[in-house]
Formats: structure tokens, C-alpha cells, sequence
């Protein structure tokens, strides 16, 4: 069993109690032996309502690896204090996973790569996406050519969430904090490597973000594949699934995908006429459904990279990816032109 510390008590540390809750349930796979938080009285609930009984509670993360000596530290503190916190995690011998974005900026990004690197170290990153029965089923699908060559991918995501706090101060609301998940889901599902970016954002006069609540982008992809990503975070009505709405368009088709399971494809039925004849086609269920999704799906794969020695989907080398796409995204739209997107 791998023990860990878990650095940031907030609201969203409730979610992933409950996912190692559903990991641990078939047999005890991690021990959560510290909870670390500035706010202590914040550590000490969540250490008391945790299910983890002998778990200890403060403010000093050095102090308690040092002492404790965890396998794993859970990081899920806010952006700005990521680069801190996992670095203390490395130094202290634990392999780490971080809620996204992976880090506060590209420069981090890279230098945290380099630090893990050099320490032998497991870095993998929450794209929780990733483990939904939904992407696996389209990645399957457009793997196995259900609409021929991938040609154009478009992604919507119109949502009003009223969060209160930190996000509604932030530079850059939707693209920072949101559109990442978009971001790498496009790179998983449709295998794209995205070249260079043009973003137009904004903040709509009824927003009650500070600023960014709104974004256009256009991405210039390898293999002169296109994406298109719209969205914004204060879009009241008609909204879009978390997972964004998507239209991929191939060689052969079209899928229309609502970023859960619901699917409609069309492909080409005969090469004849001014529109061609088309017939709908089915999106097949996956094999075998998956042992565990969300964030439980990306801690228990984390778990199972530690033990067999293999890299974690969602690997930091690899979500570093879909973070430069972000930044990228962002510099756009304060400089007004295209960016290349450089790792």
C-alpha cells in the first residue's frame, strides 16, 4: 500500500477523497497519512471527515515529509503555489499529481519537467477527461477511421458557472482555469499536435468575471488539420456538457459529439450526385467498460505507473502539450496575432 500527503484542503480536495474512497474500496491501494493546508482548522476538518483516520493535520509541508516520509503527495493547491509545492514534493523522494493546469506558466512547466527528470521522479497531471467512457469511445472510433482522415475539429463550450472566489479574479478565467480540458481532450481524441494559435478573448459587459470570460481560438495543426474552440463562462442558457459540444470532420464524414456518450456519425454512402448520399453510422461501445473514470481513473492509473514502472496517461511530458496550447491561446489575445506553439 502507497502512503501520501495531500497539499490543499479546499472544496475540490472533497472530490478526490471521494474518488480514492471508490479506489480503496476493492482492496486498500493508498494511505492518506497528512493533510497540509495554510488554513490549519481547514487541515484538521478535513483530516477528522477524510475516512482516514490516523491521518495528521497542519500548515508545514516540510515538516511533515520530512517526518512522514509518504510515497505520494496529492497536490491540489491553487496555480500560483504549484511550482512550490511540488517541487517540495520531489525533494522530498514523492512522485506527485497535480491538479491542472500543471503549473502557473510555461516556464515553470518546463523547469518542473526538468526537476523530476533529474530526481528520477513520477509527475502525471488531473485531465479527468481522459477517463470517461464518452472520449474513450470516440478515440476509438476516429482511431479505427469511422470518418476517414481527420480534417477539422471544432469544440463549443458555452457554460455560466457562479463559483464565488478566487476564478472570478483571475486574468484569463476561461483559458486558464477551463479551456485546457478542451484543449487536451482534442490532442487525445483526434491526435492533434497543434503548430501555432489565434485567440480573440473577451469579457461581456454582464460578466461577473473580472476578465477573459470569453474566448475564440484557431488552431493551425501538423497534417493541416484545423481547430476551432468557442467558449465562455458566462453564457446563460442552452448550455453545453462540461466536456464541451464537438464536430469532427474526416475524409469520409462527420461526428457529432456531445463529450459524453451521445453520438451521431455520418459517412459518405456513394461518391455521386451534387450532395452525396450519406448513412449514418454507429459509434461502437468500448470493448469492456472502464475499471474507474474520472478522477478516480487518473489516480488509480497513477498508482498503476508507480507499480508497474510505466508512464502515466497523463504524464506531465505529455500534458505540458496541452498547457503550451493555453499559453499560447493567451498570448494571442493580449498581442492580437498568431503564436507558434513552442515546447
Amino acid at each position: 500500500m502507497q502512503t501520501a500527503v495531500m497539499v490543499g484542503c479546499g472544496a475540490m480536495s472533497e472530490g478526490w477523497l471521494r474518488a480514492l474512497q471508490d479506489i480503496n474500496s476493492s482492496g486498500k491501494r493508498v494511505e492518506i497519512v497528512g493533510f497540509v493546508d495554510l488554513d490549519t482548522d481547514l487541515a484538521q476538518k478535513r483530516a477528522q471527515t477524510s475516512g482516514f483516520g490516523n491521518a495528521e493535520a497542519g500548515n508545514d509541508l516540510t515538516e511533515l515529509l520530512s517526518r512522514l516520509k509518504p510515497d505520494l503527495l496529492f497536490d491540489i493547491v491553487v496555480p500560483s503555489a504549484r511550482n512550490e509545492v511540488v517541487t517540495q514534493g520531489f525533494a522530498a523522494g514523492c512522485d506527485v499529481l497535480s491538479e491542472k493546469p500543471m503549473a502557473n506558466s510555461l516556464d515553470e512547466a518546463k523547469a518542473l519537467l526538468d526537476v523530476r527528470r533529474d530526481q528520477g521522479r513520477l509527475h502525471a497531471v488531473i485531465q479527468n477527461r481522459r477517463f470517461l467512457p464518452g472520449i474513450r469511445r470516440a478515440k476509438q472510433f476516429l482511431d479505427q477511421g469511422g470518418i476517414g482522415r481527420i480534417a477539422e475539429v471544432h469544440c463549443d463550450f458555452f457554460i455560466a458557472p457562479h463559483f464565488g472566489g478566487f476564478r472570478e479574479e483571475m486574468d484569463h478565467v476561461l483559458l486558464h482555469d477551463m479551456a485546457i480540458h478542451t484543449f487536451d481532450a482534442a490532442r487525445f481524441v483526434a491526435g492533434l499536435e497543434p503548430r501555432r494559435v489565434f485567440c480573440h478573448e473577451s469579457n461581456p459587459s454582464h460578466s461577473w468575471y473580472r476578465h477573459g470570460a470569453s474566448a475564440t481560438a484557431i488552431f493551425d495543426c501538423h497534417d493541416n488539420v484545423t481547430m476551432t474552440y468557442r467558449g465562455s463562462w458566462c453564457a446563460e442558457g442552452a448550455r453545453t456538457d462540461w466536456e464541451a459540444s464537438w464536430r469532427i470532420i474526416g475524409s469520409r464524414g462527420t461526428l457529432l459529439w456531445d463529450g459524453n456518450e451521445g453520438f451521431r456519425a455520418e459517412i459518405v454512402k456513394a461518391a455521386e450526385g451534387f450532395l452525396y448520399p450519406l448513412e449514418e453510422v454507429e459509434v461502437p461501445e468500448l470493448p469492456a467498460s472502464l475499471e474507474a473514470t474520472g478522477h478516480a481513473g487518473v489516480i488509480a492509473d497513477f498508482l498503476d505507473a508507480r507499480e508497474t514502472g510505466r508512464a502515466a496517461l497523463t504524464d506531465s511530458a505529455d500534458n505540458i502539450r496541452s498547457l503550451a496550447m493555453t499559453f499560447a491561446a493567451i498570448r494571442s489575445a493580449e498581442e492580437e496575432r498568431f503564436v507558434e506553439i513552442d515546447i
